[in-house]
């Protein structure tokens, strides 16, 4: 919201305010007439007193507009200065107004007061048990709207900056994906240079072309359909695959449903990673790896399990050791960051061997 389109508003909620309230300030009036005046029974009776009673907050509503000027030259300085200007500028107001109101009341009753007759008491009787209190209660009122309006700003100042920072951190942890995918998949391509696989390297190089090409065209703050991320998670498996050949082998189980559940983009492909580093890398035979996504009530979990070594004895040690890899606990950042405590990352030994890894989040179809 720029500064014009704040002060507009500033402008108009004031105006509201200041007519509301003086308009309460008559209704107030009429109703202590009514009852306290002996006047014939009626409504219409009444009537006489709703010019002098309006006239009576007109002359409030340009006092106070005049206070409301002043107040905004000091809103500058200390507290001090502010409730200095506050109390002053609220008896000089109810100076001027008393001998107004006094003046006015008598109109109705055909007796105007004389003013080149008139006492201290005629003029300013009153002053302190009406006239000063409400102008002190206008002030009251208008330093804490005032104030409340500060706390607003600052408030939504503090949620934009929060929001901002939310989204660096996720911008951080998504682009920290890249790198560390470009690092193994450029090792690969040299060992296949190294080793005269110039047909594999040129292979592999088109498909690490269209794997970044796909990565920057998507914002990595959005939110992606579970197919469009197997689609992402297709294209880092046939680099993969020209990387294992026939030793990498794909399982995959994605219920229909599954299919149309938003996901954190690049979810899958540093699990997918994780699992041929270790159930793939260091076994001559190689292995296979299986992906399976399930709803499950307003859940929706994702499997991906290798049939490697899986975790020892010492599981626990081992679990902390891939939550500590970059992959992983990109994964376990970002999904803190987006989910909050909303959601599970588990690893679990899978049956009859080998490493699952279990993502669970809230079900959230396009």
């Amino acid at each position: 919201m720029n500064t014009t389109s704040l002060a507009t508003i500033q402008r108009s909620q004031f105006w509201i305010f200041q007519l509301s309230g003086w308009t309460v300030w008559v209704v107030i009036l009429l109703i202590l007439t009514w009852q306290f005046v002996p006047i014939q029974p009626g409504f219409r009776y009444l009537l006489p007193f709703l010019p002098v009673y309006c006239a009576s907050a007109l002359a409030g509503i340009v006092l106070t507009s005049g206070l409301r000027h002043y107040y905004r030259l000091v809103w500058e300085k200390g507290w001090g200065i502010r409730l200095g200007v506050a109390i002053a500028g609220s008896f000089l107001a109810a100076l001027i107004w008393q001998p107004f109101q006094n003046y006015v009341n008598f109109l109705p009753f055909g007796e105007p007061l004389n003013l080149r007759e008139a006492t201290f008491n005629d003029l300013f009787d009153n002053l302190f048990v009406i006239s000063y209190p409400i102008m002190l209660l206008w002030s009251g009122i208008y330093f804490s709207i005032k104030y409340y309006q500060l706390f607003l700003i600052e408030r939504e100042r503090s949620l934009r900056s929060e929001a901002l920072a939310h989204e660096a951190q996720l911008l951080m942890l998504r682009y920290q994906l890249n790198p560390h995918f470009l690092f193994n998949t450029l090792n690969a391509i040299s060992t296949l240079v190294l080793t005269k696989a110039t047909e594999q390297a040129n292979e592999m190089l088109t498909k690490l072309s269209k794997f970044l090409r796909y990565s920057l065209d998507h914002s990595p703050l959005d939110r992606v359909s579970l197919a469009h991320e197997l689609a992402t998670s297709g294209l880092y498996l046939d680099i993969e695959k020209v990387r294992f050949a026939d030793r990498l082998k794909l399982e995959f189980d994605i219920e229909p449903e599954a299919e149309s559940a938003l996901v954190p983009t690049m979810l899958l492909q540093p699990i997918i990673e994780n699992s041929i580093k270790h159930g793939i890398t260091n076994n001559e035979e190689g292995g296979t790896i299986s992906i399976k996504a399930r709803k499950k009530g307003r859940l929706l979990t994702l499997e991906v399990t290798d049939d490697g070594p899986g975790l020892s004895d010492k599981g626990t040690g081992e679990k902390l050791s891939l939550s500590k890899g970059v992959g992983i606990s990109n994964i376990r950042n970002r999904l803190q960051e987006i989910y909050g405590d909303d959601h599970e990352l588990m690893f679990t030994n899978a049956e009859p061997r080998g490493l699952a890894v279990m993502v669970v989040i809230p079900y959230d179809a396009q």
